[in-house]
């Protein structure tokens, strides 16, 4: 069976060796994290101008970022402007190059030792998924510690960025120790003026930012909120764009060139008491009646099912509903309408997921996290059968990476003998999928289905 690992599962495999190596020593003991202030290695202007970064970055004067304290206890991330440790779960949507785009940000339960200077510092990992027009982009698994002062250290990044279901390249990934210094993300009391880089190792990765705004007040999914910062940030190519940071969100907005991507909702602020209004579950009902009539050719029960979603829709929009959640549902039910008018089977099916996707992310402030990951591998599943039925060789593939990486947010809540199952239906899986046997893989993926 080892032959059949996942490309994913092997590459990060791998990654976690290079950085968890030399870190533990034959007694078992492993360097303590640097216990004072130490200096931050910068690059040299010869190492700017080999990079061609002839960008106007900041002086030495207006720098945060050039001494680290101690990391007495590198894990308790709870700065209110970047509360990793804290923050569960988070959504952003937005446009990139005009298509739709969603992100999904989850705290892992493991942590991850990263060595640097003769020490070591124990980072928590917190994994992106990023999906453009509704497919795999790219993932990043990010590497935060925190220092004694509060302030929120960047030591590094796995990156997987995808094309056609594929692994494109690793562009980005970087560790600290590895290619260069930790960087600091989010200083302890950002003021006017602060300046830090949260990537500094030219000729692969380099941000700088500048604290333009303290003390703002935004829109937020539930109403206003306040005490946000507002940041400068310069990249490589010497262009420019403002980043929004907020307490309980941490990163809320981006914008630059027309792409857009802000904060939807995120636990375990959005979080709301008791569970779910009855309409997401009509609605999630609905859908899923949606897609099974679709598939049988019942278009007289699709339609039912469409005006059943479309009717508690109507319904519980009128509480308070995040506005970017309310404009996603919205398209979706609207997409659906269309597809069983027109009597696609694919599309309606397709679009019936949709449907389902958003009620899960409404359901999100109402629900435990691992529940909504649960169910989200449900539908990503159903989504390749759909996928396999039609041929789409490269959805397949893009599927099956999502399976695997939602996979790893949850199974940590299940016992052995469940994850076992889990993870043999993933291993056959991908097997197909390598083979490109769509039929094969339409088959396995049933048999995970029915395993969840």
């Amino acid at each position: 069976m080892a032959g059949k690992r996942t490309l994913t599962r092997i590459l990060v495999v791998l990654g976690a060796a290079t950085v968890l190596a030399g870190c533990a020593s034959g007694d078992n003991r492993a360097p303590a994290a640097p216990s004072e202030r130490t200096k931050v290695p910068q690059p040299t202007a010869a190492q700017l101008a080999a990079a061609n970064l002839d960008i106007p970055v900041a002086p030495t004067s207006e720098r945060v970022d050039l001494v680290a304290p101690a990391f007495s206890d590198p894990t308790r991330i709870d700065n209110p402007l970047f509360p990793i440790s804290n923050l569960r779960s988070a959504i952003l949507s937005g446009t990139v190059d005009g298509k739709d785009f969603k992100t999904e940000t989850t705290l892992l339960p493991e942590t991850r030792i990263i060595k640097w200077r003769g020490g070591q510092i124990e980072t928590r990992v917190s994994q992106y998924v990023a999906y453009l027009d509704g497919r795999i982009e790219e993932v990043a698994l990010d590497h935060y510690a925190q220092a004694d002062d509060g302030s929120v250290w960047y030591l590094g990044e796995d990156v997987f960025n995808y094309k056609d279901g594929f692994i494109a390249d690793t562009e980005g990934t970087w560790f600290a120790g590895r290619e260069g210094p930790p960087a600091l993300i989010m200083p302890a009391d950002p003021q006017v003026g602060d300046t830090y880089r949260p990537e500094n190792i030219p000729g692969l990765v380099f941000e700088e930012v500048r604290v333009k705004e303290i003390g703002k007040t935004v829109r937020g999914p539930h109403g206003p909120v306040e005490g946000a910062i507002v940041g400068s940030e310069l990249h490589q190519d010497g262009t420019r764009e403002d980043k929004v940071f907020t307490p309980g969100y941490g990163e809320f907005h981006t914008a630059s060139g027309g792409d857009v991507e802000a904060m939807t909702l995120a636990v375990p602020a959005d979080e709301r008491t008791g569970p779910p209004p009855a309409e997401l579950g009509t609605l999630s009902a609905a859908a899923d009646q949606a897609f099974r009539q679709a598939g049988a050719g019942d278009w007289t029960a699709s339609a039912a099912a469409v005006r059943h979603a479309t009717d508690a829709w109507t319904s519980f929009r009128k509480q308070q509903v995040p506005p970017r959640l309310e404009a996603r549902m919205s398209r979706s039910l609207a997409e659906l309408d269309r597809a069983v008018d027109a009597r696609d089977e694919s599309r309606s099916r397709l679009a019936a997921i949709g449907v389902a996707q958003s009620g899960l992310d409404l359901e999100l402030r109402h629900r435990p996290v691992a529940e909504i990951d649960r169910d989200r591998l449900e539908l990503w599943a159903r989504q390749l059968r759909v996928d396999a039925e039609a041929g789409d060789t490269a959805g397949v593939r893009g599927d099956l990476a999502t399976l695997e990486w939602i996979r790893d947010r949850f199974v940590h809540t299940l016992d052995k003998v469940h994850v076992a199952r889990i993870d043999s239906h993933l291993v056959e899986l991908r097997s197909a999928v390598t083979d490109e046997d769509l039929g094969a893989a339409g088959q396995e993926v049933a048999r995970l289905q029915a395993t969840l």
